[in-house]
């Protein structure tokens, strides 16, 4: 009995055994399979968080671009031009005849910017919704790193200028740009080291806006330069309604002072007519008084003549009366 407990014990193990190795195997299958469908669904996740990414991405810069376009406003230099067109140029954008999906890349390596010296890179932006990325890196040391926007209507800080350690963490940075033209400044200051020249190396990619962005942004700049324009339209109306009787006005002014000129002018010609004759006539009568004053003081001089014959005096005087023209 023991034997054959031994023996039921031996032979109950084969099959136990058996009966353990067909479920092992079983499992060890399963697991194959589970891992297998684990990567394909960790795959199917990365190019799903991929292309949700992707489209977030999208979604932010058509937001983005939305945003900056409905905040456009034309230029005063725009609005004063006396031609329509460059206002509708600037609603336009970039001709969809001429538009290039591809970015444009600005790059430079090992780039040496002197001590006490900072480095200027300008990109000019010509189209609205442009997205800018930016990897800047030094080698050894630290730089001075900025980015301005400069427009007509004046200067945008897009990224404040200060130190940082591009040698030990790249600097990165995307932004877009919604009011154009302009120029990108990307400043590398090194004025602030006495003893050290830097190398810096910098990567600037400029991807121009989608197909539906450039046409949704031509209608949200068109609605806001027609609600621009219409406001312009009114208020001139108004001051021309303002004006224009102001002028009509001042021609009634004027029309009514220049027939008062007309009579002063007739007015003036008797005036001098007379101012004439009564000059004469006082110049006549300063002579006749100087004549009438010379007698009563000196008397006549033909009495004096008389008086001479009387007293047996000779001589023959002229009356100087008869040379004086009067």
């Amino acid at each position: 009995m023991p034997e054959a407990n031994t023996l039921n014990s031996k032979e109950d193990a084969p099959q136990d055994q058996t009966n353990i190795k067909e479920p092992h195997i079983m499992s060890q299958g399963n697991t194959e399979s589970e891992e297998d469908d684990a990567e394909e669904e960790e795959e199917e996740e990365q190019v799903e968080e991929k292309s949700n990414g992707s489209d977030s991405e999208t979604e932010a810069i058509a937001l983005a671009t939305k945003a900056a376009d409905e905040s456009y406003v034309p230029s005063q230099s725009l609005m004063s031009s006396s031609s329509p067109y460059p206002l509708i140029r600037s609603v336009d954008g970039i001709s969809l005849k001429k538009y290039n999906p591809d970015p444009s890349r600005f790059s430079a390596k090992d780039v040496i910017v002197p001590l006490r010296g900072k480095l200027n890179v300008p990109i000019h932006v010509t189209v609205s919704g442009s997205i800018v990325d930016y990897t800047v890196e030094s080698k050894d040391f630290d730089i001075g790193f900025g980015v301005v926007a400069e427009r007509e209507e004046g200067v945008t800080v897009v990224k404040e200028r200060q130190r940082q350690n591009a040698h030990v963490e790249a600097i990165t940075g995307r932004f877009l740009v919604g009011s154009v033209p302009c120029a990108l400044i990307f400043t590398f200051d090194n004025e602030y080291s006495w003893f050290r020249e830097k190398k810096i190396t910098y990567k600037i990619k400029v991807t121009p806006p989608s197909f539906e962005n450039i046409c949704s942004g031509r209608r949200i700049r068109a609605k806001s330069a027609l609600a621009v324009v219409a406001k312009d339209k009114e208020s001139a109306e108004t001051r021309l309604e303002s004006v224009s009787s102001k002028h009509s006005t001042l021609v009634q002014d004027i029309e009514r002072l220049e027939m008062e000129l007309k009579e002063k002018k007739k007015s003036l010609g008797v005036f001098e007519k007379e101012v004439s004759w009564l000059k004469d006539r006082v110049q006549l009568r300063e002579v006749q008084e100087d004549l009438l004053t010379r007698r009563l003081t000196e008397g006549w001089e033909d009495e004096d003549i008389v008086v001479g014959e009387e007293h047996g005096g000779s001589g023959s005087n002229v009356d100087e009366v008869e040379r004086v023209e009067i």
